[in-house]
């Protein structure tokens, strides 16, 4: 079975009923009900209240699931997250501050028990972890594969990596990212691929900014993303449509798919000029997939 291609996964508050309603209409792939980062401690509770009775009310997920970012298993507020959510069946936790695959597959434990608990079906609850905000996750990036049933995909953070390390910024004058978070962003991509995952590019911080995003998310398809989180609801209409294969490629996949069928097991063709072999066609394959998962 085809899995779902989560293009866009916008970040929403869990303390702000307002913001999760406007949320709703912004087109995203997914919502990401935040009980970390953008909630304060003095809010934990009714944050976490928000997003059960939010998650128990809208049930059909068909056109746009809900996640929830938990707070870090380090944390005392992470199991009383999980405890008060679970319940409401939400498609998966975006993990933060994840070390390595060990901290999934505790993941993983507790929620099956909770789903014991609750009567959710097992497995129901995906999961995605932030791979690099710690300077030791850096070296785990290949743990993930064959972890856990419940890994969607993987994504990275700049931000809080920054923090980790004591730098003062993680861009250069240029505004690109500095070669350390780079290669964050490189080790998350072939992580989430050698681990047949999906790579799920991180935030665009300035969401007024539309062209450095466009940028980035051009960027992103081009090198094996799939999808990017989102901080802004203005931000999900230009994400999908960059994560969106537009019709000169869809035709030149089904050229390439029809050049080796007409080859008749051959292992390379030649197409407008151009030898192909078996990678040109796993790709094109592979993006005929995705246009038809996303069509639908």
């Amino acid at each position: 079975m085809q899995e779902t291609i989560l293009k866009s996964l916008l970040f929403v508050p869990g303390d702000s009923d307002k913001k999760i309603a406007k949320a709703q209409g912004s087109g995203a792939s997914a919502l990401i009900l935040d009980l970390e980062d953008s909630v304060l401690p003095d809010n934990k509770d009714a944050a976490r209240a928000t997003v059960r009775e939010f998650l128990r009310i809208h049930r059909d997920r068909s056109k746009q699931q809900l996640w929830v970012r938990i707070n870090p298993l380090t944390t005392e507020s992470a199991l009383p997250d999980l405890a008060a959510i679970v319940a409401g069946a939400p498609d998966g936790i975006m993990l933060p501050k994840v070390e390595s695959a060990r901290d999934v597959v505790l993941l993983d434990h507790y929620l099956t028990a909770l789903e014991h608990r609750e009567g959710v079906a097992h497995g129901r609850v995906r999961i995605i972890p932030v791979v690099t905000e710690t300077p030791a996750a850096m070296f785990e990036l290949k743990t993930y594969k064959g972890a856990s049933a419940r890994l969607l995909g993987l994504t990275w953070g700049a931000e809080d990596l920054s923090t980790a390390i004591g730098a003062s910024t993680n861009r250069l004058e240029s505004g690109e990212y500095e070669f350390t978070y780079q290669l964050a962003r490189s080790l998350c991509l072939v992580g989430a691929h050698a681990a047949g995952l999906q790579a799920v590019e991180t935030i665009t911080a300035n969401f007024r900014d539309q062209a450095q995003l466009l940028r980035e998310v051009q960027a992103s398809r081009r090198a094996g993303f799939t999808g990017k989180i989102a901080i802004h609801p203005d931000q999900i209409g230009p994400i999908n449509a960059g994560f969106s294969p537009d019709d000169a490629d869809v035709a030149h996949a089904q050229a390439v798919v029809k050049a080796f069928d007409d080859a008749k097991g051959a292992g390379t063709v030649q197409l407008d000029g151009k030898m192909l072999d078996k990678p040109h066609l796993t790709q094109a394959l592979r993006l005929l997939a995705s246009a038809h998962t996303l069509s639908q």
